[in-house]
């Protein structure tokens, strides 16, 4: 029986890029949702097996809607990381001009371009939408005014031509793509890492402190942390944590507990090995 593995679409995106490299077509059955929190839901419903989904990028930061999707909608665990050098690339439509008054793209991929567009269409608006390949497709149905920020694979599949290629504002662009799933990683071997979300008393002095002192202690490098609201008040906070390294290991089974005894809410999102992918 094929796999159902859900992703950010419709067809031509950076998570259906992922999804390919990790399954064929023998392997797996890939379903399109029309946003990132929808692909974590179909999971959580049972939908579909698991959906990746992006977490991260280098430029931008964290994609809170997968974050805040994770800690207050959901129970489920990251079972991969892949890690995509994103190149970006300006699209059009074969027959359309150079007169582009509209740039439409997801909000990262904007925002991961945004000096070198304002360089080359400084008129242009900036108009975001649930996806790159969702883009493309407006662009495709649309007037020839319109270009979007997308893949090279993107103009493939919708019929739109280059404009121009590599148009990230920086040659490092990457995002971290995580699979979700509603059980643990069976096996983690090789690089991994270990992923938490908690909630310290932040009236109390030295609360942080006292958290990231169990890590220092066990000698557990921390490679992420970042707070985002709890959502029970102003000026309250909860932490996502990412560590090197599995629960498989003493040291770090060891901090994981220490830090859910000394937490007012705590969630582990599992441990899971880490892949990379070049363009």
């Amino acid at each position: 029986m094929l796999r159902k593995v859900g992703f950010l679409g419709p067809s031509g995106t950076y998570s259906e890029e992922i999804a390919l490299s990790l399954y064929s077509e023998s392997e797996a059955r890939l379903e399109p949702f029309s946003a990132i929190d929808a692909a974590i839901r179909a999971v959580a419903a049972g939908e579909v097996d698991e959906s990746i989904v992006p977490v991260e990028n280098s430029l931008e930061g964290s994609v809170n809607i997968t974050l805040d999707t994770l800690a207050h909608d959901v129970d489920l665990y990251i079972t991969k990381e892949v890690v995509l050098p994103v190149r970006h690339s300006l699209l059009t439509k074969k027959d359309g001009n150079e007169n582009i008054a509209v740039i439409v793209s997801h909000p990262q991929a904007l925002a991961q371009c945004r000096k070198t567009l304002g360089k080359l269409y400084p008129q242009a608006k900036l108009q975001p939408v649930e996806s790159t390949a969702e883009a493309a497709r407006i662009v495709a149905a649309g007037d020839g005014r319109y270009a979007s920020v997308g893949s090279a694979k993107a103009a493939e599949i919708y019929g739109l031509k280059v404009l121009a290629g590599d148009i990230q504002d920086n040659i490092a662009n990457s995002t971290r793509f995580i699979s979700l799933e509603r059980q643990a990683a069976r096996q983690v071997q090789g690089k991994c890492k270990t992923s938490l979300v908690c909630q310290i008393n932040g009236l109390r002095p030295g609360s942080l402190y006292n958290i990231l002192q169990e890590f220092a202690a066990r000698e557990v490098n921390l490679t992420r942390i970042e707070s985002r609201p709890a959502r029970t008040g102003l000026g309250l906070y909860i932490f996502f944590l990412d560590i090197e390294g599995s629960t498989a290991e003493s040291n770090i089974a060891a901090a994981v507990k220490a830090i859910e005894e000394k937490c007012l809410w705590y969630k582990n999102l599992g441990s899971y090995p880490i892949y990379h992918t070049g363009k």
